[in-house]
């Protein structure tokens, strides 16, 4: 007979099971597209929780793809190169150089690092980047900025920096249909066989939207969306979410994941949900429990 304390520990397991049980029935051969970032892929203990969460998704009947970034490994590679990482909005400039050492990163290491973690916790991912089976075709990104002596905004050539103009679903439902889950690096491919490197929310979230996936979940290093008090904002519809933006709430780094949310809303995309990955299991308590654990970002 195990102690009281004991019993009471399994019998608030029991009731996790139980609170879980209507999403894991809800979700049963859905597609939930997962951005993993930030924090989440560099601490060990959080990259080992990710992993299984992510085999422990897919062997409970869900569709998981997973799009990763890798800004961190990448200036940690060019840095060692001497090669000066230059930012505009936010966003990498890639020149021709650069952008060689973004692909050997992105796809030939972060990606196959986070392929074999996956597997040894017990599930079945395979690593792509946008270029395999011409997946994410993308075209050339160009930055507005205002100067402060102009009356118009300036045009900013940032070089080999990306966005998606169309997902090609086939190698995805294909590795879906064997049961595996995909991995995507966010790189993709121009109408010229040229390669470009794209932000990894963007991606996420024309993937989810070419799936028409129920779910988009954004790992981030934030709680979620805050309010002008730092406050965490735990729903929002996309009509609010627009209010936030204009009155300067939500700014900086949360817009590329707000226009991320939005490009997975307005293509049919149920519900977005930005997260913090530093919480380990993150994804189970934001796709399993009542209240989950970030923002959610709906229709409306």
């Amino acid at each position: 007979m195990p102690t009281d304390e004991r019993l009471a520990e399994l019998i608030a397991k029991a009731a996790v099971l139980h609170e879980a049980l209507p999403y894991m029935r809800a979700f049963a051969g859905k597609t939930i597209v997962i951005k993993y970032g930030g924090s989440a892929m560099v601490e060990e203990e959080l990259k080992s929780s990710f992993a299984h969460d992510i085999a422990l998704l897919k062997q409970i009947g869900i569709n998981i793809v997973v799009v990763h970034g890798g800004g961190p490994q990448i200036g940690k590679t060019l840095a060692r190169m001497n090669i000066e990482s230059q930012f505009v909005q936010g966003m990498r400039v890639t020149d021709a150089e650069t952008i060689n050492v973004v692909e050997m990163v992105l796809v030939g290491k972060v990606n196959k690092e986070i392929v074999s973690s996956i597997n040894r916790a017990g599930g079945k991912a395979v690593g792509l980047s946008g270029k395999d089976g011409e997946m994410i075709r993308a075209e050339k990104m160009l930055v507005e900025k205002r100067g402060p002596e102009v009356n118009r905004p300036e045009i900013i050539d940032i070089g080999m920096v990306g966005k998606v103009t169309h997902v090609e679903t086939a190698p995805l439902a294909a590795l879906e249909g064997a049961g595996f889950i995909p991995v995507i690096a966010p790189v993709g491919y121009g109408v010229n066989g040229e390669t470009y490197n794209i932000n990894a929310d963007f991606v996420a979230g024309a993937v989810a939207g070419a799936l028409k996936a129920d779910k988009l979940v954004l790992m981030t290093d934030t709680s979620g969306i805050l309010d002008g008090e730092k406050k965490l904002i735990s729903r929002l519809t996309e009509t609010e979410t627009h209010g936030l933006i204009e009155s300067g709430v939500i700014h900086g780094g949360m817009l590329p994941k707000v226009e991320a949310c939005f490009t997975a809303l307005r293509k049919g995309v149920k519900k977005s949900h930005i997260i913090d990955g530093r919480v380990r299991h993150a994804a189970l308590l934001e796709i399993f429990t009542d209240e989950g654990i970030g923002t959610e970002i709906r229709q409306g």
